[in-house]
């Protein structure tokens, strides 16, 4: 499972619900991070680099691309340079967010990169033409997501600035629904939802996500594979140290560093 941080943690929690019999290897790419500052072919060249060295030192049966920007930018690539390997990628939710809205009016709340990229253009246009839909691209959420996640106190001032092109009025309606389209962002659900001027619903595609992986695994019965010790699933960091309070965090969810 990867993920250009530590968000990637939100489908990870929802994979082993649905896959209790596998393992995992939980890779973050601490060293790149943010993505959304990188230019992308520069960006592009980094992960399929970071690919060709984790598919070998770790030989999974299946890749999990557990961020939005990185599998918008590079799937295809990924698929091309690895045509055995099985993805399963993340992308914003504006299907289930277009089959959901009553008031038609839908807000993507992403990175930079995600908003930009002309994958999520090409959502909307499939899915969501009948829709009002407001892409809101956050240089800032990622980070203090990260934050957060460790135990660090956001300023709510702050966070509703992040989100507040979320929300908008148009001919007596509202917004009702805003997609997560970053992984970080769920950790961060519940003081969205404290701080917003009124109640929506906030996507995340998390259990989306690991329901794809789940079909593309056979259900196993007490498989454990070779070298991993029974119930331990593992964290790499590409910076190869991350900090104290990171490595607390990863035993909480039960990933040896």
């Amino acid at each position: 499972m990867f993920d250009s941080g530590i968000g990637g943690l939100t489908v990870l929690r929802e994979a082993r619900v649905m896959m209790p019999e596998r393992h995992f290897t939980y890779v973050a790419d601490d060293a790149g991070f943010p993505y959304g500052g990188w230019e992308e072919g520069a960006l592009k060249a980094r992960i399929v680099a970071l690919f060709d060295r984790l598919l070998v030192e770790h030989d999974p049966e299946i890749c999990v691309i557990a961020c939005n920007t990185a599998f918008t930018l590079v799937g295809a690539d990924l698929r091309a340079a690895f045509p055995k390997m099985a993805f399963v990628g993340t992308v914003p939710a504006i299907k289930p967010a277009a089959e959901r809205t009553r008031s038609g009016l839908v807000s993507v709340l992403a990175t930079p990169g995600t908003v930009k990229r002309a994958y999520t253009r090409d959502l909307i246009q499939s899915f969501a033409s009948q829709c009002h839909v407001r892409l809101v691209g956050s240089e800032n959420l990622a980070r203090m997501a990260e934050a957060y996640i460790r135990g660090e106190t956001l300023a709510d001032d702050e966070v509703r600035a992040e989100i507040a092109q979320c929300f908008l009025e148009q001919d007596g309606r509202k917004t009702d629904i805003v997609v997560l389209a970053c992984t970080h962002y769920p950790f961060m659900a519940n003081l969205f939802r404290r701080l917003a001027p009124w109640p929506v619903d906030w996507l995340d595609p998390a259990e989306a996500i690991a329901r794809q992986a789940r079909r593309l695994v056979p259900a196993l019965e007490g498989v454990a594979p070779d070298g991993i010790a029974a119930g331990e699933d593992v964290a790499v960091f590409t910076s190869g140290k991350p900090d104290f309070a990171t490595r607390r965090l990863m035993q909480g969810f039960g990933l040896r560093v």
